[in-house]
């Protein structure tokens, strides 16, 4: 959980606690856990049980959407104001009281099985694969569910959508990735996230992952890969055209609220290492509507390779949100004012 996240998932368990949904009229979300037996992971490695945690909002009833979360995030990183509170109210694109909502801890994340319940580096190795299959066996098998309605997730979750559209691809009825691209992790997504991991592993507190105090070096390795591939230049430029505003916000950032275990950190950036759709756009049958935004730092609409891997998509189209000092780069997404609209007519296009 990155400095962004931890700040966000306190403030929603707050919310949340006081029994109560955040920002808009839905219905409180309920939570749940499920143990996935005998589940095998990519590395042939099995855990006889692995337990995932999820969380619903809306009755079972409604029509099933899956919502799929971001890197380091959780569910509650998905109830937000901006996102569930622009979406999940009565009469908005994802009105909880017509659709179910089902929002997967991923592998490694929140509640689910990670490294620091116990098993440290011992815990399997798991990519976005495994994460998927994860989230497949929730849904069927926990939750009863034959087939979504939709599919929409963010950063990651647009990578795990993805996947989805091509390992079941008669699955949903529509997929809707973004702040993601269906192509091999590579460039400077990957060469930043490799910096962080690499700055982590070689700190002397990291000690191969047996760590008895979080390695000081993490949180400025989070920072310096936040701060380059997250935030939005037109929004920095604002927020910080002088050195003394730059500090103040650098300085907020590095002595703000940092929980993160390294482990957990670790094996959920790296499970991005080997994300490559590319082999399996042909395969996705469901409309798609790729969501992105034009300052994405991390899906830069400039080098022509998601225009170019959409052509091979049979129903897709790409919403590119303009840059302005509004957006904020790969976190734009984030807050569904900006597409709720596209979102509502794509859903209704698709329906059957």
């Amino acid at each position: 959980m990155n400095l962004f996240h931890a700040c966000l998932a306190m403030t929603i368990a707050t919310v949340l606690s006081a029994g109560t949904a955040a920002a808009a009229d839905y219905p409180v979300p309920k939570q749940g856990d499920f143990i996935a037996m005998d589940f095998k992971f990519h590395t042939g490695e099995t855990m006889p049980e692995l337990k995932l945690h999820y969380t619903t909002v809306g009755e079972p009833t409604g029509q099933p959407v899956l919502v799929l979360h971001g890197s380091g995030g959780s569910a509650l990183t998905m109830l937000t104001p901006g996102f569930a509170g622009e979406l999940f109210g009565p009469g908005q694109p994802l009105d909880a009281t017509k659709y179910f909502i089902i929002i997967p801890d991923g592998i490694g994340h929140g509640k689910s099985a990670k490294p620091s319940d116990g098993m440290k580096t011992a815990f399997p190795k798991y990519n976005y694969e495994d994460m998927v299959e994860a989230q497949y066996r929730l849904v069927t098998e926990a939750l009863g569910v034959k087939h979504l309605r939709l599919i929409i997730g963010n950063s990651m979750g647009g990578m795990h959508a993805w996947l989805w559209g091509a390992k079941y691809p008669t699955f949903m009825d529509a997929l809707v990735p973004m702040a993601s691209q269906p192509t091999e992790m590579a460039a400077r997504n990957w060469l930043l996230r490799r910096a962080m991991l690499e700055t982590i592993r070689n700190d002397p507190g990291y000690m191969n992952g047996n760590y008895t105090t979080q390695p000081p070096m993490i949180k400025y390795a989070v920072a310096a890969f936040g701060l380059a591939s997250a935030g939005g230049t037109l929004n920095y430029q604002t927020l910080a055209p002088t050195a003394e505003k730059a500090d103040k916000i650098y300085d907020a950032r590095i002595n703000g609220p940092f929980h993160a275990d390294a482990n957990d950190f670790v094996y959920q950036w790296d499970a991005s290492h080997d994300f490559n759709p590319s082999a399996g756009l042909d395969k996705i049958v469901a409309p798609v509507l790729l969501i992105n935004a034009a300052d994405d730092e991390r899906n830069p609409p400039e080098t022509g390779v998601t225009e170019a891997a959409m052509k091979r998509v049979k129903n897709g189209k790409i919403y590119l949100i303009p840059a302005s000092t509004q957006t904020r780069g790969h976190q734009t997404t984030g807050n569904a004012k900006f597409y709720s609209a596209q979102l509502r007519d794509f859903i209704a296009a698709t329906a059957k």
